[in-house]
């Protein structure tokens, strides 16, 4: 495979064709929502879904993680994530809508995630927490089972609290770093980081 350098880094790598596979797929998602054509739009979001498990796992297992591929891979994720959100009100917001409130809630927490990134660094924060990534694989389950099997009401509120509190986490991490970096774990790992350098 030929190597395509960007910053010092091989960016042309299996991790980084999903996710370039993913903000690709983006607009045709977004279109299939915003014409109700639910079936196409379950299964290419899935595709999407199961793409995102995979491609953190890969990069982590091969050694391939790059500043370019958590920067892409973020991107895709933010895009993928509000395709399926976007498909709640469209598709299923008969079954959200008494319950929309956690909603609001992680979307509030989820944006000032971002706002506290962009005040602080200038950029995406491609930070990779323990509670982040395993409140996208709830939340991919939730989504897939959602749309395939149905809604239920105890899954729906375990995907989102536990999205709500990795993205205070992550907000509580951003606010302790100098500077985004790789192989940040959690508040936890980096208070003890931080105390042993101190």
């Amino acid at each position: 495979m030929k190597k395509i350098i960007v910053k010092g880094e091989n960016v042309l790598n299996v991790p980084n064709a999903l996710s370039l596979y993913r903000l690709l797929a983006f607009p045709v998602i977004l279109y299939m929502a915003l014409t109700n054509h639910e079936s196409i739009y379950v299964v290419l979001l899935c595709i999407s879904l199961i793409s995102d498990a995979l491609d953190g796992s890969i990069a982590r297992r091969f050694n391939l993680q790059t500043k370019f591929g958590a920067a892409l891979d973020n991107l895709a994720d933010m895009c993928t994530y509000a395709v399926a959100l976007l498909g709640l009100f469209v598709f299923k917001w008969n079954d959200i809508e008494p319950h929309a409130w956690i909603l609001y809630l992680f979307f509030v927490v989820f944006a000032l995630s971002y706002v506290v990134a962009f005040t602080r660094f200038g950029k995406i924060p491609g930070l990779h927490l323990y509670s982040a990534v395993s409140a996208g694989y709830i939340q991919s389950i939730f989504f897939f089972v959602l749309f395939v099997f149905g809604f239920y009401t105890w899954f729906y509120y375990l995907a989102l609290g536990w999205g709500v509190i990795a993205y205070i986490e992550k907000i509580f991490v951003l606010l302790r770093l100098d500077d985004i970096k790789r192989g940040v774990k959690g508040l936890y790992w980096l208070m003890k980081e931080q105390r042993t350098n101190s």
